[in-house]
């Protein structure tokens, strides 16, 4: 994977599209803060998608987008109560455990979020297929990228107003290590082959005729 290719790119992402983009972002933090934290994880989904569309259509994003996703409402509310929960458990006993809970969930969750919006996967299908995902050779590849993500999350939630620019770059870059993830080699740029079974990529369709031309 190129890093810096990625990074470079996601920045371009955000500046090309900065009036939309912070507006959005704005109204998503306004929301967390008046919901005290509830409509967190369904407005993400939605953020996450409506990048995912400016990479993949050019499509600017809209306000509307961050509830585009009110489906998963339920499922990722209980999901992330429940990270928060077994995380302070976790920073209440020796500080490390949490730390060690909410690096593996980033790990390991890392594209559970674009797999059940762009591909509308359960909750549990699609933390499996992250996680197949995560772990494809080279796994440094993703371990890489999971560390630049949190490494500028960190750094827009230690900043005053710095989530503006930083949130919007972190998701790009997350967007677009899920778009390389399930490419195939070769395929126009947008094209999408479905995920298999065991969320390892799967490989173009064989050309007519193939079939027959074996048997031969």
């Amino acid at each position: 994977m190129d890093f810096k290719n990625l990074v470079v790119q996601s920045w371009r992402n955000t500046l090309d599209h900065i009036g939309s983009i912070l507006l959005v972002t704005f109204v998503q933090m306004l929301l967390i803060m008046i919901t005290l934290g509830i409509l967190a994880p369904v407005t993400t989904a939605g953020y996450v998608q409506s990048l995912l569309r400016v990479v993949r259509d050019g499509r600017e994003p809209e306000i509307k987008d961050l509830f585009s996703q009110m489906r998963l409402f339920f499922p990722l509310f209980v999901f992330f109560l429940l990270l928060v929960v077994v995380a302070l458990i976790g920073f209440s006993l020796l500080v490390l455990p949490g730390f060690i809970v909410v690096g593996f969930v980033a790990f390991a969750a890392f594209y559970m979020l674009p797999l059940m919006t762009d591909r509308e996967l359960g909750l549990f299908e699609a933390l499996r297929k992250s996680w197949d995902m995560a772990t494809e050779e080279p796994i440094s590849d993703h371990i890489v990228v999971t560390i630049i993500y949190v490494g500028i999350m960190s750094v827009g939630s230690s900043l005053p107003l710095a989530f503006l620019i930083t949130q919007p770059l972190a998701t790009f870059i997350l967007v677009g290590a899920y778009l390389e993830k399930i490419a195939v080699p070769g395929a126009k740029p947008g094209d999408e082959p479905p995920l298999s079974d065991s969320g390892k990529k799967t490989g173009p369709p064989p050309p007519p005729g193939a079939d027959n031309n074996k048997e031969q």
